[in-house]
């Protein structure tokens, strides 16, 4: 109660064992019981900042709190393996564990067959596509794989089959070497769609052609077309160098340069296999031959050459000259 006589608190009814009482000694029949309801008073909570922790308390579903510390142990142990760089050791651990249960019920890749590899290993090829000893056919990934084996320059397509329980087909499409391509002091064997396939060391690929200059790995394939048609120069080439992006010279096996222009290359090709046909004129002690010029052709002699030429227009002049003077 409070200093007003009214009820402080709210009132709770509670069960409790009732006690006979009587009510008047003068009257013996007349017996009451004392009420089985008692009254509990409990203060008012509603200004109380642990009211509203109470009935959160009580909202909470029972194990909450047993999950919430397993998640964040969890994912503390997660952010530690990502910061420590371990992601991946883990991830490798999970998947030889589930390849391993596979592998123990049948799953085991037990035959491999790759077709159309010419330039690549078997053992190469199931390199690159992630293919070891411990996968198992169940849980290989065939578009994964055939992702990783297209990243390869040397396959231009590759086909991956699954055939259960446990065998393996790959069928690919490699690039074909095509040329050595040379770009600062650095030659690489490229394919004819110019994808660079290797870095060159030598060996099998020696006898390729040799592009050479920016951009050249990429305009060869047309440019070597143009060239075969005309054999007899063909066979004298050693290395093609794309000038500026815009135009060819031939370096021959013999050191000659044939400077070519930038348009009617064709017709440069053709004059050049006439007068080599006519005068062996690729045979020549000749440095270079300029083509660039539509109307005319200049050739530039060695200093042998050139000296050579000299004394022989100097000693020609002399005997004019005495000729002269004898009349």
């Amino acid at each position: 109660m409070d200093g007003g006589g009214r009820l402080s608190g709210s009132v709770r009814q509670t069960q409790s064992r009732s006690v006979p009482v009587k009510k008047a000694a003068s009257n013996p029949r007349h017996v009451d019981t004392l009420s089985t309801r008692r009254y509990i008073f409990e203060p008012r909570n509603e200004g109380n900042p642990n009211s509203w922790i109470a009935k959160l308390e009580r909202s909470i579903p029972r194990g909450f709190g047993m999950a919430a510390t397993v998640t964040l142990l969890l994912g503390a142990g997660i952010f530690g393996v990502i910061r420590g760089g371990h992601a991946e050791n883990v991830v490798n651990a999970l998947d030889d564990t589930r390849n391993g249960l596979a592998n123990s019920v049948g799953f085991r890749i037990t035959s491999v067959a790759v077709s159309g590899r010419k330039q690549l290993t078997q053992d190469e090829v199931l390199a690159v596509g992630g293919v070891t000893g411990r996968s198992s056919l169940l849980f290989l990934d065939a578009s994964t794989v055939r992702d990783r084996l297209k990243g390869d320059p040397w396959i231009a397509d590759a086909t991956v089959q699954k055939l259960y329980p446990g065998r393996l087909q790959i069928d690919l499409t490699e690039r074909t070497p095509f040329a050595l391509w040379q770009e600062e002091g650095r030659v690489s064997v490229i394919a004819d769609d110019g994808t660079v396939l290797e870095p060159f060391t030598g060996g099998r690929f020696r006898s390729l052609p040799l592009v050479v200059g920016q951009r050249a790995q990429e305009e060869a394939h047309q440019f070597l077309d143009l060239l075969s048609q005309y054999p007899k120069v063909r066979e004298q080439v050693r290395a093609i160098v794309l000038v500026g992006s815009r135009r060819w010279n031939l370096r021959l096996t013999n050191g000659m340069d044939i400077r070519l222009p930038e348009a009617n290359v064709e017709k440069a090709l053709a004059t050049l296999t006439k007068l080599d046909s006519e005068e062996q004129l690729l045979s020549r002690d000749i440095v270079a031959i300029d083509l660039r010029l539509p109307d005319r052709l200049t050739v530039q002699l060695s200093d042998d050459a050139a000296k050579a030429r000299a004394d022989a227009l100097a000693a020609a002049a002399k005997q004019k000259r005495k000729a002269g003077g004898d009349a």
